[in-house]
């Protein structure tokens, strides 16, 4: 009759489960006594180094209460530091010093064993509150606030905890020995099963992760997109709220706005402000020669910055200057206060130098049934002027 293979299924088997644990006990009991003074010295190290651990565990559960209202770094890396389990301290110990202590195949088995079930689920542990504890600083940092937030990092604590664990259960069932290409192959479709049930939901979730994370806006902030100018007022698990210029309330789905060129005003190092001036055909040249100097005089006397003040083109009516000047900041008002003065400005100095912005005039021509041309004004008669001789 053949043996039965050292595969996964002897490990479950009852019938040599048993004999495999009296076999440790035995060899347990035979290690203690032969080497009983290394052990001591073993376990007197591991102690020391389970003290360490339970104490870098501590500080790190202060560095979160010193951090709490802050939300930095510290917190974060605190809040990890304090979720190592205890059985995680105990094992890396055992796994450190069972070579000191010359532990047997039996019990060296045993101790690898705990360790790859421990570490796997405590690396988990510390990848979930490593992300977890990113997206809160962000969003703490970034001023985002409110019930659907909160909505938002429950929803994404459930899903970061579900994939982690199943991953770290089918590592450590790999590790085992059990087969888990049948368990792998479940866990995808049925992830692809619920990602297409909510794929609405989770494609709005992770826009409004990327809006967090890419931060190209935040709440406060002066954006445009499409035809809609506006005010960001919040930023939800689904949608952002966009307070209008025109005062109305914009909701849009955070999956849809970022498929949009948002133009973050906000952002704005300066408003650009462009002007077309005409002036008439009957200008002398030196004069015209002059225009682009007092243009760009009357704007640097505002207080803006000239990026362009020149002759532009022959126009239908007048000789056309472009003048393109920037105001600091982002805000529209202040821009457009300082594009009236430049006007007003631009108005009273032309009118010192005998300058005039003539305004468009088209002159028609009609016939008459017979073709002659009828001449758009009215024939004027010349008027004879006899002298009074009496």
């Amino acid at each position: 009759m053949a043996e039965p293979s050292n595969t996964a299924a002897p490990l479950l088997d009852p019938g040599v489960y048993h004999p495999r644990l009296a076999d440790l006990v035995t060899v347990s009991i035979d290690w203690l006594q032969s080497n009983w003074l290394r052990i001591a010295v073993a376990c007197l190290i591991g102690a020391v180094i389970v003290v360490a651990l339970f104490g870098v565990r501590r500080l790190g559960e202060k560095m979160c209460e010193r951090d709490r209202l802050a939300m930095g770094w510290g917190r974060v890396i605190g809040r990890v530091v304090s979720r190592t389990g205890s059985l995680f301290i105990v094992m890396l110990a055992a796994k450190l010093v069972r070579g000191y202590a010359g532990a047997p195949t039996q019990v060296a088995t045993t101790i690898d064993f705990l360790w790859i079930i421990a570490s796997t689920f405590q690396t988990a542990i510390w990848a979930r509150e490593l992300i977890l504890g990113t997206i809160e600083h962000r969003t703490g940092a970034e001023g985002y606030q409110g019930e659907a937030l909160l909505s938002a990092l429950g929803l994404i604590r459930l899903l970061v905890t579900v994939a982690l664990f199943a991953i770290a259960l089918v590592v450590v069932l790999d590790n085992l020995g059990v087969n888990v290409t049948g368990l792998v192959a479940g866990l995808g479709v049925g992830g692809i099963a619920i990602g297409l049930a909510a794929q609405g939901i989770f494609g709005d979730l992770f826009a409004a992760l990327a809006i967090i994370f890419d931060r190209p806006f935040r709440r406060g902030d002066k954006v445009t997109y499409d035809q809609t100018s506006g005010v960001i007022e919040s930023i939800g698990l689904k949608s952002t709220r966009i307070r209008a210029f025109g005062g109305e309330m914009r909701v849009i789905s955070n999956r849809q706005l970022l498929d949009k060129e948002i133009q973050n005003i906000s952002n704005r190092h300066h408003t650009r402000v462009a002007l077309t001036i005409g002036v008439a055909y009957e200008t002398p040249p030196d004069t015209l020669a002059r225009v682009s100097t007092m243009l760009r005089e009357i704007v640097e006397g505002e207080g803006a910055q000239v990026a362009r003040a020149s002759f532009e083109s022959f126009g239908a009516s007048s000789l056309d200057f472009i003048v393109q000047f920037d105001v600091p900041g982002d805000d529209w008002p202040t821009a457009h206060a300082t594009r009236d003065r430049v006007l007003v400005s631009t108005m009273r100095r032309f009118k010192e130098e005998g300058i005039s912005i003539p305004y468009p005039t088209q002159t028609t021509y009609t016939a008459a049934p017979d073709g002659t041309i009828i001449m758009p004004y009215p024939q004027v008669q010349p008027v004879h002027v006899e002298n009074d001789h009496r």
